[in-house]
């Protein structure tokens, strides 16, 4: 398996967003304002839609970029993985 540039910085964001995420539901329990609680989830949305869209960008740019110039792959299997991938975006 190989590591792209981009995964460590994934790879502290999604840690990043699980500790929001633990704080979420720590200020569920406790009782905290649904507005606190509203603004708390959505940073969480945010920083993994973030993670997400580094990670797909990075595969797009290396991987499928590198496959097509290498000719691993035919341009049809290239079209469809791209088409694939960005549903996610």
């Amino acid at each position: 398996m190989s590591t792209h540039e981009s995964h460590p910085n994934i790879i502290k964001r999604l840690k990043k967003s699980e500790g929001h995420i633990k704080s979420v539901i720590k200020m569920l329990e406790s009782g905290r304002s649904c507005l606190d609680i509203a603004q708390q989830l959505h940073a969480v949305e945010k920083a993994i839609n973030s993670a997400k869209k580094t990670l797909i960008h990075d595969h797009i740019d290396h991987c499928l970029n590198e496959s097509i110039s290498e000719n691993k792959t035919s341009s049809e299997l290239a079209v469809k993985e791209f088409k694939e991938i960005t549903k996610y975006l």
